[in-house]
Protein backbone atom coordinates (compact mmCIF):
# COMPACT_ATOMS: atom_id res chain seq x y z
CA UNK A 1 0.00 0.00 0.00
CA UNK A 2 2.95 2.59 0.11
CA UNK A 3 2.49 3.59 -3.23
CA UNK A 4 -0.74 3.93 -3.17
CA UNK A 5 -1.75 7.46 -3.41
CA UNK A 6 -5.60 8.06 -1.72
CA UNK A 7 -8.72 9.71 -2.38
CA UNK A 8 -8.48 12.35 0.07
CA UNK A 9 -4.78 12.93 -0.73
CA UNK A 10 -3.47 16.52 -1.01
CA UNK A 11 -2.11 17.49 -4.53
CA UNK A 12 1.56 16.97 -5.22
CA UNK A 13 2.03 20.89 -4.26
CA UNK A 14 -1.02 22.23 -5.41
CA UNK A 15 -0.38 26.49 -6.03
CA UNK A 16 -1.33 28.70 -2.92
CA UNK A 17 -2.14 25.38 -0.96
CA UNK A 18 0.88 26.65 1.63
CA UNK A 19 2.76 29.60 2.57
CA UNK A 20 6.42 29.19 1.57
CA UNK A 21 8.33 30.74 4.35
CA UNK A 22 10.93 33.66 3.59
CA UNK A 23 14.71 33.63 3.86
CA UNK A 24 15.11 34.50 8.18
CA UNK A 25 12.37 34.03 10.67
CA UNK A 26 9.21 33.86 8.69
CA UNK A 27 5.96 35.61 9.79
CA UNK A 28 3.60 33.17 10.80
CA UNK A 29 0.10 32.92 8.83
CA UNK A 30 -3.11 34.05 10.17
CA UNK A 31 -3.84 30.16 11.04
CA UNK A 32 -1.29 30.02 13.67
CA UNK A 33 -1.54 32.73 15.64
CA UNK A 34 -2.03 32.12 19.48
CA UNK A 35 -3.19 33.91 22.70
CA UNK A 36 -0.14 34.47 25.07
CA UNK A 37 -0.42 32.02 27.78
CA UNK A 38 -2.51 33.10 31.45
CA UNK A 39 -5.48 31.98 33.47
CA UNK A 40 -5.35 31.14 37.19
CA UNK A 41 -5.15 26.81 36.38
CA UNK A 42 -1.81 28.16 34.22
CA UNK A 43 -0.30 30.24 37.06
CA UNK A 44 -1.33 27.32 39.30
CA UNK A 45 1.11 24.41 37.23
CA UNK A 46 3.21 26.66 37.00
CA UNK A 47 3.79 27.33 40.63
CA UNK A 48 3.42 23.66 41.19
CA UNK A 49 6.13 22.61 38.67
CA UNK A 50 8.14 25.27 40.14
CA UNK A 51 7.63 24.05 43.70
CA UNK A 52 8.80 20.70 42.98
CA UNK A 53 11.71 21.61 40.68
CA UNK A 54 10.29 20.03 37.87
CA UNK A 55 10.57 20.66 33.96
CA UNK A 56 8.07 20.47 31.03
CA UNK A 57 8.63 19.96 27.59
CA UNK A 58 5.76 22.70 27.06
CA UNK A 59 8.11 25.58 28.02
CA UNK A 60 11.47 23.77 27.12
CA UNK A 61 10.39 23.42 23.85
CA UNK A 62 8.20 26.58 23.63
CA UNK A 63 5.41 24.77 22.56
CA UNK A 64 2.60 27.26 21.15
CA UNK A 65 -0.05 25.53 22.80
CA UNK A 66 1.09 26.11 26.48
CA UNK A 67 -1.64 28.47 27.52
CA UNK A 68 -4.39 26.09 26.03
CA UNK A 69 -2.72 22.68 27.82
CA UNK A 70 -1.80 24.61 31.07
CA UNK A 71 -5.32 26.27 31.26
CA UNK A 72 -6.76 22.90 31.14
CA UNK A 73 -5.11 21.47 33.86
CA UNK A 74 -2.56 19.72 31.48
CA UNK A 75 1.17 19.29 31.34
CA UNK A 76 3.97 17.19 29.69
CA UNK A 77 6.81 16.64 32.07
CA UNK A 78 10.57 16.33 30.65
CA UNK A 79 12.47 13.75 32.81
CA UNK A 80 16.23 13.23 33.21
CA UNK A 81 16.85 16.83 33.08
CA UNK A 82 16.97 19.56 30.65
CA UNK A 83 20.10 18.90 29.25
CA UNK A 84 19.82 16.30 25.60
CA UNK A 85 22.73 14.72 24.82
CA UNK A 86 21.65 14.89 20.97
CA UNK A 87 21.60 18.09 19.00
CA UNK A 88 18.12 17.51 16.95
CA UNK A 89 18.36 21.18 14.72
CA UNK A 90 14.48 21.30 15.31
CA UNK A 91 14.24 21.25 19.03
CA UNK A 92 14.72 24.36 21.66
CA UNK A 93 15.31 21.78 24.25
CA UNK A 94 19.64 22.48 25.07
CA UNK A 95 22.62 19.97 23.49
CA UNK A 96 25.27 19.11 26.05
CA UNK A 97 26.75 16.25 28.36
CA UNK A 98 24.88 16.01 31.58
CA UNK A 99 28.01 14.29 32.84
CA UNK A 100 25.63 11.23 33.68
CA UNK A 101 24.03 12.93 36.58
CA UNK A 102 20.37 12.50 37.50
CA UNK A 103 17.85 13.19 40.12
CA UNK A 104 17.17 10.47 41.77
CA UNK A 105 14.56 12.28 43.91
CA UNK A 106 12.63 13.03 40.83
CA UNK A 107 9.90 9.85 40.22
CA UNK A 108 8.58 11.15 43.82
CA UNK A 109 8.60 14.50 43.20
CA UNK A 110 6.90 14.02 40.16
CA UNK A 111 4.66 11.42 41.52
CA UNK A 112 3.83 14.55 43.91
CA UNK A 113 3.03 17.06 41.28
CA UNK A 114 0.57 14.78 39.76
CA UNK A 115 -1.26 13.92 42.72
CA UNK A 116 -0.93 17.49 43.41
CA UNK A 117 -2.53 18.59 40.17
CA UNK A 118 -5.00 16.08 40.17
CA UNK A 119 -4.21 14.90 36.90
CA UNK A 120 -5.87 11.96 35.35
CA UNK A 121 -3.51 11.57 32.34
CA UNK A 122 0.47 12.24 32.27
CA UNK A 123 2.49 12.55 29.30
CA UNK A 124 6.29 11.67 30.58
CA UNK A 125 9.06 12.86 27.86
CA UNK A 126 12.68 12.87 27.96
CA UNK A 127 16.24 14.25 26.79
CA UNK A 128 18.48 12.12 25.22
CA UNK A 129 20.66 10.51 27.68
CA UNK A 130 23.31 8.65 25.81
CA UNK A 131 25.85 9.37 28.26
CA UNK A 132 23.99 6.48 31.14
CA UNK A 133 24.85 2.96 30.36
CA UNK A 134 20.96 2.48 30.14
CA UNK A 135 20.20 5.77 28.26
CA UNK A 136 17.71 6.72 31.37
CA UNK A 137 14.93 3.94 30.63
CA UNK A 138 14.88 2.66 34.59
CA UNK A 139 14.48 6.26 35.05
CA UNK A 140 12.03 6.57 32.81
CA UNK A 141 10.08 3.50 33.94
CA UNK A 142 10.91 4.68 38.16
CA UNK A 143 8.78 7.81 37.27
CA UNK A 144 6.22 5.54 35.46
CA UNK A 145 6.23 3.37 38.84
CA UNK A 146 5.88 6.18 40.99
CA UNK A 147 3.24 7.53 39.57
CA UNK A 148 0.61 4.31 39.63
CA UNK A 149 1.59 3.85 42.85
CA UNK A 150 0.70 7.05 44.04
CA UNK A 151 -2.37 7.90 41.99
CA UNK A 152 -3.31 4.18 40.34
CA UNK A 153 -5.78 5.98 38.58
CA UNK A 154 -3.96 8.25 36.31
CA UNK A 155 -3.29 7.01 32.44
CA UNK A 156 0.43 7.77 32.00
CA UNK A 157 1.73 7.96 28.52
CA UNK A 158 5.92 7.48 27.83
CA UNK A 159 7.31 9.04 24.70
CA UNK A 160 10.84 8.18 24.76
CA UNK A 161 13.93 8.91 22.37
CA UNK A 162 15.25 5.42 20.74
CA UNK A 163 17.80 3.89 23.13
CA UNK A 164 20.46 3.72 20.18
CA UNK A 165 17.71 1.03 19.14
CA UNK A 166 18.51 -1.29 22.17
CA UNK A 167 15.07 -3.42 22.50
CA UNK A 168 16.23 -4.78 26.00
CA UNK A 169 16.13 -0.83 26.89
CA UNK A 170 12.56 -0.93 24.96
CA UNK A 171 11.03 -3.23 27.41
CA UNK A 172 12.51 -1.97 30.49
CA UNK A 173 9.81 1.18 29.59
CA UNK A 174 7.28 -1.23 28.70
CA UNK A 175 7.05 -3.34 31.74
CA UNK A 176 6.57 -0.56 33.75
CA UNK A 177 3.21 -0.54 31.72
CA UNK A 178 2.69 2.80 30.37
CA UNK A 179 -0.92 2.93 28.91
CA UNK A 180 0.90 4.82 25.70
CA UNK A 181 4.52 4.62 24.30
CA UNK A 182 5.49 6.85 22.11
CA UNK A 183 8.58 8.02 19.82
CA UNK A 184 8.64 10.34 16.97
CA UNK A 185 9.87 9.83 14.09
CA UNK A 186 9.56 13.40 13.41
CA UNK A 187 10.07 13.68 9.59
CA UNK A 188 9.81 11.67 6.25
CA UNK A 189 12.36 9.13 5.75
CA UNK A 190 14.54 11.39 3.30
CA UNK A 191 14.73 14.25 5.76
CA UNK A 192 15.89 12.23 8.71
CA UNK A 193 19.30 13.13 8.68
CA UNK A 194 19.09 17.26 8.20
CA UNK A 195 16.30 17.57 10.46
CA UNK A 196 17.21 14.99 13.89
CA UNK A 197 20.42 14.08 15.46
CA UNK A 198 23.14 12.21 12.90
CA UNK A 199 22.77 9.21 15.72
CA UNK A 200 19.08 9.15 14.76
CA UNK A 201 17.87 7.23 12.19
CA UNK A 202 14.30 5.93 10.39
CA UNK A 203 14.37 2.37 10.63
CA UNK A 204 15.29 2.09 14.08
CA UNK A 205 12.73 4.34 15.49
CA UNK A 206 10.38 1.99 13.45
CA UNK A 207 11.68 -0.99 14.95
CA UNK A 208 11.31 0.32 18.41
CA UNK A 209 7.85 0.75 17.91
CA UNK A 210 7.20 -2.05 16.77
CA UNK A 211 8.99 -3.96 19.61
CA UNK A 212 6.68 -1.97 21.93
CA UNK A 213 3.59 -2.68 20.22
CA UNK A 214 4.55 -6.50 20.65
CA UNK A 215 5.53 -6.21 24.09
CA UNK A 216 3.83 -8.09 26.54
CA UNK A 217 1.95 -5.43 27.93
CA UNK A 218 0.69 -4.29 24.55
CA UNK A 219 0.67 -0.28 25.16
CA UNK A 220 -0.89 1.70 22.86
CA UNK A 221 1.90 3.37 20.21
CA UNK A 222 2.33 6.49 18.99
CA UNK A 223 4.47 8.70 16.36
CA UNK A 224 4.40 12.34 15.57
CA UNK A 225 5.41 13.86 12.17
CA UNK A 226 6.12 17.80 11.97
CA UNK A 227 5.16 19.16 8.48
CA UNK A 228 7.24 22.31 6.48
CA UNK A 229 10.24 21.05 6.88
CA UNK A 230 10.89 20.70 2.90
CA UNK A 231 8.51 17.08 2.58
CA UNK A 232 6.95 16.01 -0.07
CA UNK A 233 3.31 14.92 0.85
CA UNK A 234 3.88 11.49 -0.83
CA UNK A 235 6.78 11.38 1.44
CA UNK A 236 4.56 12.33 4.14
CA UNK A 237 1.82 9.15 3.03
CA UNK A 238 5.15 6.91 2.69
CA UNK A 239 6.02 7.76 6.40
CA UNK A 240 2.31 6.80 7.94
CA UNK A 241 2.11 3.61 5.58
CA UNK A 242 5.66 2.58 7.46
CA UNK A 243 3.89 3.20 11.12
CA UNK A 244 0.79 1.63 10.27
CA UNK A 245 2.53 -1.39 9.09
CA UNK A 246 4.48 -1.25 12.65
CA UNK A 247 1.28 -1.18 14.06
CA UNK A 248 1.63 2.55 15.32
CA UNK A 249 -2.42 3.17 17.02
CA UNK A 250 -1.93 6.48 17.18
CA UNK A 251 -0.82 9.46 15.07
CA UNK A 252 -0.25 13.46 15.44
CA UNK A 253 1.14 15.61 12.52
CA UNK A 254 1.70 19.57 13.10
CA UNK A 255 3.06 21.90 11.78
CA UNK A 256 6.93 22.83 12.49
CA UNK A 257 8.14 26.25 14.02
CA UNK A 258 11.49 27.57 14.17
CA UNK A 259 12.04 27.62 17.98
CA UNK A 260 15.06 30.85 17.38
CA UNK A 261 17.76 31.96 14.92
CA UNK A 262 20.49 28.76 13.92
CA UNK A 263 17.38 26.54 14.30
CA UNK A 264 16.59 24.41 11.72
CA UNK A 265 14.20 27.27 9.11
CA UNK A 266 10.78 26.87 7.91
CA UNK A 267 10.70 25.45 4.24
CA UNK A 268 6.85 25.85 4.58
CA UNK A 269 3.80 26.86 6.25
CA UNK A 270 0.98 24.39 5.40
CA UNK A 271 -2.18 25.14 4.73
CA UNK A 272 -4.76 23.66 7.14
CA UNK A 273 -6.94 22.21 4.33
CA UNK A 274 -3.69 19.96 4.18
CA UNK A 275 -3.98 18.58 7.10
CA UNK A 276 -7.54 17.37 7.40
CA UNK A 277 -6.30 15.14 3.75
CA UNK A 278 -3.74 13.81 5.70
CA UNK A 279 -6.15 13.03 8.77
CA UNK A 280 -8.21 11.43 6.40
CA UNK A 281 -5.60 9.32 4.89
CA UNK A 282 -4.57 8.36 8.15
CA UNK A 283 -8.19 7.27 9.05
CA UNK A 284 -8.44 5.02 6.00
CA UNK A 285 -5.25 3.99 6.41
CA UNK A 286 -6.13 2.23 10.05
CA UNK A 287 -4.73 4.63 12.56
CA UNK A 288 -7.16 4.47 15.39
CA UNK A 289 -6.92 7.84 15.69
CA UNK A 290 -5.36 10.83 14.41
CA UNK A 291 -4.58 14.57 15.33
CA UNK A 292 -3.52 17.07 12.37
CA UNK A 293 -3.72 20.64 12.60
CA UNK A 294 -0.99 23.30 11.99
CA UNK A 295 -1.07 23.79 16.33
CA UNK A 296 -1.20 20.09 16.54
CA UNK A 297 2.34 18.66 18.68
CA UNK A 298 3.01 14.91 19.82
CA UNK A 299 1.75 15.63 23.10
CA UNK A 300 -1.73 17.47 22.29
CA UNK A 301 -4.90 17.15 24.69
CA UNK A 302 -7.27 16.34 22.04
CA UNK A 303 -5.35 12.70 21.09
CA UNK A 304 -4.92 12.22 25.40
CA UNK A 305 -8.77 12.83 25.43
CA UNK A 306 -9.75 9.93 23.33
CA UNK A 307 -7.45 7.49 24.89
CA UNK A 308 -8.92 7.97 27.89
CA UNK A 309 -12.01 7.42 26.15
CA UNK A 310 -10.68 4.37 23.88
CA UNK A 311 -9.38 2.93 27.25
CA UNK A 312 -12.51 3.19 29.54
CA UNK A 313 -14.23 1.77 26.10
CA UNK A 314 -12.34 -1.07 26.25
CA UNK A 315 -12.60 -1.68 29.75
CA UNK A 316 -16.48 -1.58 29.71
CA UNK A 317 -16.17 -4.41 27.08
CA UNK A 318 -13.74 -6.42 29.31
Amino acid sequence: MSGERLASSPPERRAGAGRPATPGRAPKPPWLRVQAPGGDSYAHLKQVLREHGLHTVCEEARCPNVGECWGGGTATFMVLGDLCTRGCRFCAVHSGNPGGRIDAAEPAKLADAVHAMGLDYVVLTMVNRDDLPDEGAAHVAACIRAIKGASPEVLVEALVGDFSGRRELVDVVCDARPEVFAHNIETVERLQQRVRDRRCDFERSLGVLAHARAHAAAPYTKSSIMLGVGERPDEVRAAMHALRRRGVDLLTLGQYLQPGPGYLPVHEFVHPDEFDAYRRDGETMGFRYVASGPLVRSSYRAGELFVRHLIASEAVRA
